[in-house]
Order: C-alpha cells, then structure tokens, then sequence
C-alpha cells in the first residue's frame, strides 16, 4: 500500500467515526467532551485527506499557487494539535469548570493564531518552485518561509510534548481501555516528537551544509502518518470500548433472560407490542424483554403458592446452601406453576397464602431465576406435578 492509499484509508476512517459521532452529537449537542471528540476526529480525517502526496499537488494545481498546500497541511496539523490538547483538557476533567473553558479558551486562542501566522508567513514568503516532499528541508534558508517552517514545527513539538506529559501522568490514575487508550496517545505523541526532531536536525544540516534531507522526507514521512493514526486510535478506542462493553453485556442479559421470557410468554397481552426485531438497538429489545417480565409477575401474582415456593426453598437451600440461588429457584418454581394454573382457571391463592416473587427486585437475581427456569431440576419438578394435577382435576 502507498503513502496516498495508507492516507486516504485513515481519513475514511476517520471519517465515519466523526459521523458516528456526529450522530451522538444531535442528541446532546451541548456536551463539551463530544464536541471535542468529534471536533478531533474531523480535523484528523481532514489532514490524513489533504496531507496525502497526490492531494499536495492537487491542492497546489487547485488553488493556482505552488506550494500553497503547505501552509494549509500545516494549519489543519495546527488545528490537531490544539483540538487533541482540548479533548485531554475535557478527558480529564476538572472539578472547576471555570478553569477548564479557561484552559480550552487559552489553548484554541493560541493554536488559532498560530495557523493565521503560518498564512501571514507564507504569504510574505515566495516559494515559486513546488515541492512535494521536501519543502521545509528545500526552503528552509527562504525568508519567511523558514519562520514559518519553524513555527509550526515549535508549536507541533510543543503540543506533542504536552500531550505525552499529560496522557502519561493522567494514565497512572484509570484502568482498563482509558488506560490503554492514554497510552497510544503518549506513544504517538512521542512519534511526533522524533517526527519534530528530525524535521529539526534535517534542517540545520541544510543550514550547515549537510544533505540529510532523508530524514524529512522518509523517515519523518512514516513517523507523521503513525503518529497521526495511534494518537486517534487513543481517542476513540475508550469510548468505543465503552460502547462495545455495555452493548454485549446487554446482549447478554436479553439472552439469559429469554428462558424466563418464554415461560412468562403466555402472559403477554396480544395487545401488547410484539418483539422488536434483531436490528433493532440491544437496549431497547432489553427493556422491553424486562418490562415484559415486570408485567406478567404482576398479572401471575394471584397464583403464586407460598407452600410451593417455601418447599422448594428449602430443598434448594439444603442442597447448594446459597441463599440467593436458593431464592432464584423458588422463585422459578411458583412463577412456572402460576402460568400453567392460570392458563387453567385454577383458583387464586387467598392473599395470606402468596409467595411474594423478590427476584425481580435485583437485576443478577431476575438473571439467576431465568437460568433457574432453564436447568433447575425443582423447577421442572413443580411444572410437571402441576400439569399432572390440572389433569387430574
């Protein structure tokens, strides 16, 4: 894969995941840490687009001035540096938000006069031969031209530098993929450090008279764009994990639910919603499986036995001698019974004979009643002595 492919892929990237975020954003559009996610992600996924080799002389043949996509690369870089510098600011959080928007004011306010002056140096400048790959090594003794060179890169190295500081120290303090993620943060950063350092060291070999252009041109070449793709890839990896992590574990609560589910099933009123289909959101096919659930208990509450619920209680508890699994099957077997004399027009349990169903209060307990249902052996009892009674009866 080239250069302008590798570029061109990051941006795609970069882009649907600013789209997806984007998305986030019109529903709270007033949350300050989103907005600097998305702000970073389109600022990324922009200087991936116009910083790829082919685009420079589109960019240049464009706009009718050689060389003119420099200063642009250089101010979208600009503009990265001080929107990633803002996200930590959010990221991290302050317990004072005066200083935090504070902080954020003075860190835009500097990177935005900073990208105006790579213009302004440009503009004073004359660079009438275009050059692709090597403009800062090729221009770096022009007048203006060289200042502009140099600030970019000083204010490059400076927010790289503040950015492995503060993703380093902060990464002592969190766990799990916030940890993870502040860590390819720093570890880009510190390539964009070596990337500054090269650019440097190639340039005052110009000024000595030393041809070390290979530097800028190759080697800092790849640091920027590996650089560029760890210090997104930090960013987006904890909410991503975050997204990914609560959404199997709902997926997984909506399965282990389903045993208890389907024996509730007969319960659900037909004027009720039907189940949502597959494509729809796991939180929303889980809320309505639990509401579900809440409703029938409540229509089944009449039929649950408390000699019933008590005897299996205690054969439970005497057996793995946990109380809460104890509960669970208990639970299980009243509810199991419920149904089928329910569906029979059985009578109802006078009140001072009802078992009163606690699982349903606690969320691992409901968990543990559905898997009850599903592999208790005293649950399957109690279903089949009930059948075997109705018909009897």
């Amino acid at each position: 894969m080239n250069a302008g492919t590798a570029f061109l892929s990051a941006a795609a990237g970069l882009f649907v995941a600013t789209a997806i975020k984007l998305w986030a954003l019109r529903k709270n559009p007033r949350d300050p840490l989103l907005r600097a996610v998305t702000a970073t992600l389109f600022v990324g996924a922009l200087l991936f687009v116009t910083a790829a080799p082919p685009n420079l002389a589109a960019i240049n043949a464009m706009l009718g001035v050689p060389n003119i996509a420099a200063p642009i690369v250089y101010s979208i870089l600009t503009a990265f540096d001080g929107v990633s510098i803002v996200l930590l600011i959010h990221w991290r959080g302050n317990d004072d938000p005066r200083a935090t928007r504070r902080q954020t004011r003075l860190c835009l306010i500097t990177y935005a006069a900073v990208a105006v002056a790579v213009y302004v140096l440009f503009a004073l400048g004359d660079t009438p031969v275009e050059r692709i790959r090597d403009l800062d090594t090729y221009y770096s003794s022009t007048p203006w031209i060289r200042e502009m060179i140099l600030l970019y890169l000083a204010a490059h190295t400076v927010a790289a530098v503040t950015m492995v500081v503060l993703s380093r120290r902060w990464s002592r303090q969190v766990p799990g993929t916030l940890k993870l993620g502040l860590l390819l943060i720093a570890a880009g950063a510190a390539s964009s450090v070596a990337y500054d350092l090269l650019k440097f060291t190639a340039i005052v070999a110009r000024w000595l008279g030393h041809d070390w252009d290979w530097l800028s041109t190759h080697v800092a070449f790849a640091l920027a764009g590996f650089s560029a793709f760890l210090v997104s890839a930090g960013f987006l990896l904890p909410p991503l994990a975050q997204g990914f992590g609560s959404r199997w574990r709902a997926l997984r609560r909506f399965r282990r639910l389903q045993p208890l589910w389907l024996e509730i099933r007969p319960e659900i009123p037909p004027t009720s919603p039907p189940p949502m289909p597959w494509w729809q959101s796991v939180e929303h096919r889980l809320m309505q499986r639990e509401r579900d659930i809440f409703d029938a208990v409540l229509r089944l509450t009449p039929w649950f036995d408390r000699s019933i619920g008590a005897k299996v209680y205690a054969l439970a508890l005497a057996e793995h001698s946990d109380s809460r699994r104890a509960r669970g099957e208990a639970d299980a077997s009243v509810i199991a019974r419920a149904v089928i004399q329910k569906s029979c027009a059985s009578p109802a349990v006078t009140p001072e004979h009802r078992w009163m169903v606690s699982s349903i209060e606690d969320s691992d307990d409901l968990v543990n009643m559905s898997a009850a249902m599903l592999c208790s052996p005293r649950v399957e009892v109690t279903r089949q002595s009930t059948v075997l009674a109705e018909d009897s009866a």
